[in-house]
């Protein structure tokens, strides 16, 4: 599996424009990169009331918590490819360790460990300040699937 050297600050950039142009949702949410290395990415969703799970304890929507990992480990996935592939999720395992604090932005931190020709391994939390005091821990594998790259890092999305 060939991987790609560190990027620099315009590199993950254009690569996030690339990643978030894909998934619509994720837009929706207000994801943002945070901290982008290849071997911890790091996304950020601040909070908004239209995020809130339960309106009386003003506590985030478990859904949004989900998406962030989602799209982290995906992103983790993807800064360290040439190009971004189509891929399915085989398995997503989530702890909810804690709610999130209401008010408070959470970040989405995530490292691929392993990449084979077919699948990709992620790890990762959420969390508030430090991935050492995690909201939700969670574990993942990707299989990539047929067909055309969705994006490649030669080309910026219009």
């Amino acid at each position: 599996m060939t991987e790609i050297p560190p990027l620099n600050e315009e590199e993950i950039a254009r690569r996030w424009q690339k990643f978030a142009h894909v998934s619509p949702y994720n837009r929706e949410l207000g994801l943002l990169p945070h901290v982008v290395r290849p071997d911890w990415c790091v996304l950020k969703v601040e909070y908004q009331d239209a995020l809130v799970g339960d309106p009386q304890t003003r506590v985030l929507h478990g859904g949004v918590i989900t998406a962030l990992l989602d799209a982290a480990f995906g992103f983790a996935i993807f800064v360290k490819l040439p190009e971004f592939r189509p891929m399915a999720t085989l398995d997503l395992r989530i702890d909810y360790l804690k709610p999130a604090t209401p008010g408070r932005a959470v970040l989405g931190g995530a490292v691929c460990y392993k990449l084979t020709p077919e699948l990709a391994f992620v790890r990762g939390c959420a969390y508030h300040e430090s991935p050492d005091d995690p909201i939700a821990t969670a574990v993942g594998i990707y299989m990539f699937t047929e067909g055309r790259p969705v994006i490649s890092n030669e080309e910026v999305p219009r």
